[in-house]
């Protein structure tokens, strides 16, 4: 399937809620769920949404094995979830990093719930039912507010935690990275 074009901040389809998907066993969803996974791929992402990609249904896809734009990240099992639904474990909230694929060469210090109940369904119907903590946590956080319009930088909370990734390490505010080839 195509690596497609991801939109950037700016782009007033990533401000749209999207919308549930009716029919799990439609066949575009699969050509949809293809292509998500090919541009997370391509991309080096943990994650995408369909909104990125100019698709307003509630899917997500994340995975991370291991990540050049997170070298220090746990392994996430690669999930694709329709039709998500998150509820916070307890309100320990935890600050850390978040880039984006739509906010490139950016990273912002991001407030999340530490621990998170998420449920949806798989791309064959079936249920998914997790409890997830730390980096998972929060990755699946990040992309599901995709599906409401909503990006990391309007989480963050200090300002002066929120910029471009070579500036933020070279003022030693921000760990190691693999900066993007230009």
């Amino acid at each position: 399937m195509p690596v497609r074009d991801v939109l950037r901040m700016g782009d007033p389809r990533l401000r749209r809620k999207s919308e549930a998907v009716g029919d799990v066993n439609d066949s575009g969803l699969g050509n949809l769920v293809a292509d998500l996974l090919d541009t997370m791929r391509a991309c080096d992402g943990a994650g995408i949404a369909a909104p990125q990609i100019g698709v307003p249904l509630r899917v997500v896809i994340f995975g991370v094995e291991s990540n050049p734009r997170y070298p220090d990240a746990p392994a996430v099992p690669l999930t694709v979830l329709i039709n998500p639904v998150i509820e916070p474990v307890g309100e320990d909230l935890d600050e850390d990093w978040e880039g984006c694929l739509s906010v490139p060469g950016m990273r912002g210090l991001v407030p999340r719930h530490t621990r998170i109940h998420y449920r949806g369904h798989d791309v064959e119907g079936g249920l998914i039912d997790r409890t997830a903590d730390g980096f998972h946590a929060r990755v699946v956080q990040h992309e599901c507010d995709h599906l409401d319009g909503v990006l990391y930088p309007d989480r963050i909370e200090n300002r002066k935690m929120f910029g471009f990734i070579p500036e933020l390490l070279e003022a030693g505010l921000l760990g190691p990275v693999d900066l993007p080839a230009e």
